[in-house]
């Protein structure tokens, strides 16, 4: 496999410690992303991967967790498997009980055996968020934090903005801001990054980009599957606190936030913090909840949990006064698919409509579908004229930038650019602390609403309840299509 990794995007020698590296988001996404990013030689040989266990685990049996996630083919693939092969050498497993601290000193001598001062050493705390204080408190008391050391934290980053402020005042203890890294993988993704690129790169869009020209805006995250073996979790959680307040709030700031003076990350968090603050608190008519049918069953009592959110966001701003953003996620859907839909305002007046043949279903208004997964890539809804001859007969057509199609070789996950991200220092795609408050002043007014009324019960396979929410502004959602 060809190396197509710029020498700028080449990172120091580091090492990955990662707290809870026998559990899922480990096995499916850290290692696996860590794998690509050797295979791609980002990652070289001098750099280490202890993976801290909570029980005495044999690598061969993590290895086989790990594998179907990496490479579904890897035995069908001889340099690849040559790849995997020295993979393992990269690989150490410790067996870490983060509550009484036994085997931290295996952690101690390990890191200080592989390490000089100045290598790399990051933190990731894939684990439950109470457990974040016992393990920072570990590695301050073992002194395993240097100048270099950098901490990853998952979300959710407390359940409201108490638990928040608490959970980073413990971080805190250990860590100073600059070295911890709030991750939110769908900052990750690649089209996600596009779409900073397609409004700050290109005067197009930009031009374009506010309320005389765009009518609404939609961001949907659909999915498939239910709560399965996480239902205590996300019963307690509900679809607002585990989507919306993180991954649909993020992609609402960068679809609307202003151009910062430059790709700093202090610069752009600070005009996404703009966006936050910015939005209206929401009425009763702006929230509409969901739970499918036979959560009930699946949690084992009756419980109010919304499966399903939609929210109806306004923006106090110049630039969006005026524009709604209609927000969803929920469980048990139709499909899986997130999306970000612009839909422009309708041309002020239409020149064709007079002609004998002109066909009412055709005069529709631009849409730019940014399709963050599956199949990530950007549509532009167009309207085309058909060819041949007999008069202006009109047909939709796009513009299709698919990113699967472009590069065929294989399109990098999330975990493996922010990972790095963070192995170079680079803390633009990660929320800092004032971000994260300010989105739970915003979420929290919206739970106290929500758990005052029962959600509307939907089929498995919708698109959730029906509407009551864009039917009052005359909009309608568009479902995500392949």
């Amino acid at each position: 496999m060809k190396n197509s990794i710029p020498n700028t995007a080449k990172i120091s020698p580091s090492d990955f410690v990662i707290f809870g590296g026998g559990g899922d988001l480990s096995t499916r996404k850290i290692i696996p992303a860590l794998f690509w990013r050797f295979v791609d030689k980002q990652i070289d040989d001098k750099s280490n991967i202890i993976i801290c266990l909570h029980k005495k685990t044999k690598l061969e049996t993590l290895l086989n967790l790990i594998k179907p996630h990496t490479f579904n083919s890897i035995k069908s693939d001889e340099t690849l498997q040559k790849q995997w092969n020295k993979f393992h050498k990269l690989l150490t497993l410790i067996t870490l009980d983060l509550i009484t601290g036994d085997g931290i000193n295996d952690l101690t001598l390990l890191l200080n055996k592989n390490s000089n001062k100045k290598q790399i050493c990051i933190f990731y705390l894939a684990i439950s968020s109470n457990l974040f204080e016992t393990t920072c408190n570990l590695i301050r008391k073992s002194n395993l934090n240097s100048l270099h050391s950098r901490v990853v934290v998952e979300k959710p980053i407390g359940f409201n903005k108490v638990s928040a402020i608490e959970i980073n005042e413990n971080l805190y203890k250990t860590f100073k801001e600059e070295q911890i890294y709030r991750i939110d993988h769908y900052l990750g993704k690649e089209t996600v990054q596009n779409l900073m690129a397609l409004r700050f790169a290109n005067t197009f869009f930009e031009n374009q980009w506010d309320n005389k020209n765009i009518e609404n805006v939609q961001i949907t995250v659909a999915e498939e599957i239910g709560v399965a073996d996480r239902i205590s979790y996300y019963n307690e959680y509900g679809a607002i606190r585990d989507m919306v307040q993180n991954h649909l709030l993020q992609l609402l700031c960068l679809v609307a936030m202003e151009p910062p003076s430059y790709f700093d990350a202090n610069q752009v968090r600070d005009e996404k913090l703009r966006i936050l603050k910015s939005l209206r608190q929401l009425s009763d008519d702006d929230i509409q909840t969901g739970q499918y049918q036979g959560y009930e069953n699946e949690f084992g009592k009756s419980t109010n949990t919304e499966t399903f959110i939609a929210l109806k966001v306004n923006i106090d701003n110049w630039r969006w006064a005026g524009v709604p953003f209609y927000l969803r996620t929920g469980k048990k859907l139709s499909t899986r698919a997130s999306e970000i839909i612009i839909t422009f305002k309708n041309k002020p007046h239409n020149i064709f409509s007079k002609l004998k043949d002109f066909d009412k279903k055709t005069d529709k208004p631009n849409m730019l579908i940014i399709r963050v997964q599956p199949n990530e890539g950007l549509k532009l809804k167009l309207t085309s004229k058909e060819p041949g001859p007999g008069g202006m007969r009109f047909f939709p057509s796009e513009l299709n930038l698919s990113f699967n199609e472009t590069f065929i070789e294989r399109l990098p996950d999330a975990y493996e650019r922010l990972l790095m991200d963070v192995a170079r220092g680079n803390q633009t795609l990660f929320m800092r602390l004032d971000e994260v408050l300010a989105a739970w002043d915003f979420i929290d007014p919206i739970v106290d609403k929500v758990q005052s009324k029962p959600p509307q019960l939907y089929r498995s396979g919708t698109m959730g309840p029906e509407d009551k929410i864009l039917v009052k502004n005359n909009h309608e959602w568009i479902d995500p299509k392949e």
